[in-house]
């Protein structure tokens, strides 16, 4: 079992793939060379013996402090010992079109005895790869592991040696010694890449995410947070393609030792609109640009086809396995790839895609000759399948339902649409589209309203919250003073407030179709920030904010979830829509807040 929490965990990304490296100095999770690669190392879901890659002192005793390098991904530990203290830096190269992860190891006092413990196991663990040492086109020695199709190759350092199909070593490091290994994944049936000069590569890669990361506008609240956040959704980001993966691992349960265990390594639109948004707020135009770009792309053909949820580079086919030869983080099975959920239909992405759209147009990305007449398409498929039932935005693997936020998200669609006629000087049928938008306001305002408790409800006919409702401020269906929104911000208080942090919804009902529980959802705790601040309770939304940002890693990294009994973090790391709810939340205090940013 993996000795670590999700929040000893740090990520490394090379914006095509990224790791996860321990706090004991383990990579515990690396797929190459894109996010959604097949792993090499899966101890995270099982231990050492599922793949992973150990650089640390031998002193089981030795303590680390750890840090980012200024604002990057290059990640910087200090071990200290009886007797010595030694320096790994830790990173993945970026804009060279390869697959690399490189460790540096510099003596910095004394003499530290070190050891190395390399694993490799392709794809989740299945395959024991054929190793043997070979030289590299530059004279120097290496470890080959080949599997099929991939070939890692181990280069620098004292190589490890073979024993019970693993590979270990030792070495003395001594002060102002240094020591680069680096780890290199290629094609098998393509010759052996030529060695990175590290030096260049680990300044090269310091300079771009620190270049990237000072061209935000991070505003007066929380900014560091905030950087670090927009740095995690870089993070995320494919450098090619544009996709933005939910968050970079697989199966971290929501429910330690449960079935709640789903794979993020995929992009979903409704966190693809929220992203858009947050670029633009933050002064990241041209990302924005490109990121409406990929969008456009991925949701291109016939509206009838449009899903949820895509692959890296638009990708349909994203069918959901379970491996059964992997325990699972703590126990938690089954593990998964893909996702069954990329088959549903969710009434609300959307009205999220065109509540980002309409959000880019209003800032002054223009439209094209294929931008509009594709919006108007999903206008035309939201006219035509308004009344459907859906499975709502946390993806219910129940019965389908009237959810409210789900209508709401469609009197959204119907608003920008509006907009971008009446407003923004489009053509299309503002007057069909502006009587149906009321028709559904009043249906929710019927059948999504509980008179005698004062809320709108998860479902229509139902006396049951969700904190999805947090959202209908966001789009404007309601003011967020409004009284029926503090109504149902007062029922959502009442029951789904667990330790101060906001549960996404009741699992007791049995509407998700899933066995267990679940623990307060960090994007919703910061909703809830949000909305606290626009309705006037700012000191309630400063606590909240303090007390959701304590959730945090020692390395300004989220999960999704939060165990409060336990103190710890739960579910796939980090999320991306943790982090853009972050920004959020910090943006709603700079606007209701004297001195915020706007």
């Amino acid at each position: 079992m993996p000795s670590q929490r999700i929040e000893d965990y740090a990520l490394l990304s090379d914006c095509h793939s990224a790791a996860l490296v321990g706090r004991d100095g383990s990579v515990d999770w690396l797929c190459l060379p894109r996010y959604d690669s097949p792993a090499v190392f899966s101890a995270v879901l099982g231990g050492p013996e599922h793949g992973r890659w150990l650089l640390r002192p031998a002193d089981g005793d030795a303590t680390c402090e750890r840090r980012y390098v200024g604002d990057s991904f290059v990640l910087e530990t200090t071990w200290t010992t009886s007797t010595g203290v030694v320096r790994v830096v830790d990173f993945m190269p970026t804009n060279d079109q390869r697959a690399d992860l490189v460790r540096r190891v510099e003596g910095v006092e004394g003499v530290v005895r070190m050891r190395q413990e390399l694993v490799i196991r392709p794809d989740y663990a299945k395959t024991v790869p054929w190793v043997r040492r070979v030289t590299d086109p530059d004279g120097l020695e290496g470890l080959l592991a080949v599997a099929g199709p991939d070939a890692f190759l181990l280069r620098g350092g004292p190589m490890p040696t073979a024993s019970d199909h693993r590979h270990a070593g030792e070495w003395d490091q001594a002060a102002d010694e240094q020591h680069d290994v680096g780890l290199t994944w290629y094609p098998s049936y393509r010759d052996v890449p030529r060695r990175l000069d590290v030096g260049d590569r680990l300044a090269a890669t310091t300079a771009w995410w620190q270049d990237w990361a000072d061209r935000a506008d991070p505003g007066e609240h929380h900014p560091l947070a905030v950087r670090r956040s927009l740095l995690v959704l870089r993070a995320l980001t494919h450098a090619d393609t544009g996709g933005i993966v939910a968050a970079a691992t697989t199966s971290l349960p929501e429910d330690f030792g449960g079935e709640r265990n789903w794979d993020y390594r995929y992009v979903w639109l409704r966190d693809a609109a929220l992203t858009l948004e947050a670029l633009l707020t933050h002064g990241y135009r041209e990302e924005a640009e490109g990121w409406r770009r990929w969008l456009l792309r991925a949701v291109a053909g016939e509206p009838e086809d449009v899903q949820i949820m895509y692959g890296i580079a638009g990708e349909r086919e994203l069918p959901e396995r379970e491996h059964d030869h992997l325990p699972g983080y703590e126990g938690s099975r089954p593990v998964r790839t893909g996702n069954g959920a990329v088959d549903q239909y969710q009434a609300d992405v959307l009205g999220e895609v065109l509540v980002a759209l309409d959000r880019a147009r209003r800032e002054g990305v223009a439209e094209d000759q294929f931008s509009w007449p594709l919006q108007r398409a999903l206008l035309g498929f939201v006219e035509e399948h308004w009344q459907r039932k859906d499975h709502g935005i946390w993806e219910m693997r129940g019965e389908l339902q009237h959810f409210t936020h789900s209508r709401v998200m469609v009197w959204a669609a119907l608003d920008r649409g509006v907009r971008a006629v009446r407003e923004g000087g489009m053509e299309g049928p503002a007057e069909r589209w502006e009587e149906l938008r009321e028709q559904v306001r009043a249906e929710v305002e019927e059948h999504g309203w509980d008179a005698g408790r004062g809320t709108y409800t998860q479902v229509y006919g139902s006396p049951q919250v969700d904190a999805s409702l947090l959202m209908l401020p966001q789009v404007g269906f309601v003011a967020a003073d409004d009284p029926r929104m503090l109504g149902t911000v007062a029922a959502i208080e009442e029951d789904l407030l667990r330790d101060g942090l906001v549960l996404r919804y009741d699992t007791g009902p049995g509407l998700d179709g899933l066995a267990g529980d679940e623990h307060p959802f960090l994007a919703c705790s910061f909703w809830l920030v949000e909305q606290y601040a626009r309705s006037g309770r700012v000191d309630d939304a400063h606590a909240l904010m303090e007390r959701c940002l304590a959730c945090s890693s020692d390395l300004g990294l989220l999960s999704e979830e939060y165990d409060t009994g336990a103190g710890r973090q739960a579910g796939n790391v980090p999320q991306a829509l943790s982090h853009l709810a972050l920004v959020r939340a910090a943006d709603a205090l700079g606007d209701c807040t004297p001195g915020g940013r706007r």
